[in-house]
């Protein structure tokens, strides 16, 4: 499944995301909560920013291969950061905790910054949407699971 990609001239060119993303017909929309670094006992551990990102960007991706889903379905992220400055200084290592995970996919993208976030030590929180392909069956034929 892939998206179709709009990126128009009159806003700029997209670095890291894309402006307009067209999911194809038939497929399964997956809305994914915000998602920080916070660990199965509830606690988000004191760690960097970037490491905060990675485990955040690792929660998304729990939650969307539970569904069935791959990187390449989600179709929109929103980052919520409460430290622009650190998101803006940390762009390489950002991009080397993004291409493992989610290779050359780069959705439609927010980044906002807030002053806080819900859980307690959480300085990133990621939510996601993703348009999962409807799952085939033996016969070949599209099912919507």
């Amino acid at each position: 499944m892939t998206y179709e990609i709009f990126n128009p001239e009159q806003l700029g060119p997209a670095k890291g995301w894309n402006n307009a993303m067209l999911a194809p017909a038939g497929g399964r929309v997956l809305f994914i909560a915000g998602q920080t670094a916070r660990a199965a006992d509830g606690q988000v551990p004191d760690v960097g920013f970037v490491e905060q990102f990675a485990l955040a960007l690792d929660n998304v991706m729990a939650a969307l291969e539970a569904a069935g889903g791959k990187p390449e379905h989600v179709g929109r992220m929103t980052v919520f950061v409460t430290d622009v400055g650190a998101y803006r200084e940390s762009l390489k290592e950002l991009g080397d905790v993004w291409r493992p995970r989610m290779g050359r996919n780069y959705p439609a993208m927010a980044l906002l910054g807030v002053t806080e976030l819900v859980d307690h030590n959480a300085m990133v929180e990621i939510e996601t949407t993703a348009v999962i392909p409807p799952t085939m069956h033996a016969d070949d034929a599209p099912v919507m699971a």
